[in-house]
């Protein structure tokens, strides 16, 4: 049974815990930022391919306390190294700490490089490489005011790149957060999905793939296949699984997708296309406050601009109100979910959320905002009285 920690957008923790459990993880505990589980090795495996909503999948290691510098060094040259990767791959090193007494994390990074190097100096002769742009295998330590954690990265490019991507808006979504909003919403994937400023399309993207249940990490490799334990043949079962579990859901899905600018839309076309979603996604250039609903009921999922495409204080102010008042007149019975970082949207759009979730878009601190659209006012109506 092996440890894995899977670091994610914060806010998430919580979604990837359901995720992994369906996963068949055991020993599941949410953290800040991420959640820590157990399983076989091959359980990091189906992680890296199926999770839609962790950043990596990091596998531990080494746990030992520490007071020094040196404490840290002598912890990691124990450790088996040449067991794991061949000299010849290229590492690099990565580091966080909370309330560590030491004085430079730098310096501390430099002295588990050196003790890995040294484990295979004292084996064989030769050190392997360092590379910090694009290493076969990353190495994360994690320090608390007295602990020291090792982890072997196991997915080497973080998870939200699944591969599809080919061209970016200017304030893109990541994907897993992207999915993690998508999930928030309960969107069933049979009921009608709009994302009226679509971006690039990453929201529309992310809910294809998950009504047509293809895996994230179907068109990508990962840094586990460069590890001397790493079993081929598991591997390939588990992406043969995966690809039979795949919906043979023919033609277009009930996911529309519109956006205002045209090279945003151009952005979505080549994205949506690059994932091979083109037959299924339906886009088209509209106003977000003329666009009619698809349907008489779903979900719409967006992420507004907020002082990236409206760059003007001014502009966002009439902008939010119109936006509400287009969500009366032209999606009742709809439930509307607005992902931003833009504090005045809640107390500009006027309609009255039903949930506000916080999630984190990198170090931002946003809103997920959940609207039960009904015509005319969201103000209750008071009941009327009763006869006596």
């Amino acid at each position: 049974m092996e440890n894995f920690f899977a670091p994610c957008p914060r806010g998430l923790e919580t979604v990837l815990a359901q995720e992994l459990a369906a996963l068949d993880a055991t020993g599941i505990k949410t953290a800040d930022g991420g959640v820590h589980f157990e399983g076989p090795l091959a359980l990091g495996y189906r992680a890296n391919l199926e999770s839609r909503i962790a950043s990596r999948i990091l596998w531990r290691v080494a746990t030992a306390p520490y007071k020094s510098e040196d404490d840290i060094f002598k912890a990691t040259l124990a450790l088996p190294w040449p067991q794991w990767f061949d000299v010849s791959r290229t590492i690099r090193v990565n580091l966080a700490a909370v309330r560590c007494p030491l004085k430079s994390l730098d310096f501390v990074t430099l002295r588990i490089k050196d003790a890995v190097c040294d484990a295979f100096r004292v084996q064989g002769g030769e050190r392997p490489s360092v590379n910090t742009q694009t290493p076969d295998v990353r190495i994360h330590a994690f320090l608390t005011a007295d602990q020291l954690t090792l982890y072997i990265d196991t997915s080497g490019e973080p998870l939200f790149k699944r591969g599809y991507r080919t061209t970016t808006g200017e304030a893109p979504l990541r994907e897993n957060l992207a999915a993690g909003i998508v999930r928030l919403s309960g969107w069933n994937a049979l009921e009608p999905l709009l994302d009226p400023m679509c971006g690039s399309g990453t929201l529309l993207i992310e809910a294809a793939l998950i009504a047509l249940n293809i895996a994230p990490g179907a068109r990508r490799n990962f840094a586990f296949e460069k590890l001397k334990n790493f079993e081929t043949r598991q591997w390939d079962r588990l992406r043969l699984t995966a690809k039979t579990r795949e919906s043979p859901h023919a033609g277009a899905l009930p996911i529309y997708g519109a956006d205002l600018y045209g090279d945003e839309l151009k952005s979505a076309r080549e994205n949506i296309a690059a994932a091979g979603l083109t037959e299924r996604v339906q886009l088209k250039q509209a106003n977000v406050l003329e666009i009619p609903a698809p349907a008489d009921s779903g979900v719409i999922v967006t992420n507004p601009p907020y002082g990236v495409r409206l760059s003007e204080e001014h502009e966002l102010a009439e902008f939010y109100p119109k936006l509400g008042n287009a969500l009366k007149q032209r999606f009742s019975g709809w439930r509307a979910y607005i992902f931003t970082g833009d504090a005045q949207l809640p107390k500009l759009i006027r309609l009255s959320a039903s949930k506000r979730t916080v999630l984190y878009n990198g170090a931002l601190e946003c809103r997920l905002l959940e609207y039960k659209i009904i015509a005319g006012s969201m103000r209750r109506v008071k009941p009327a009285k009763q006869e006596g």
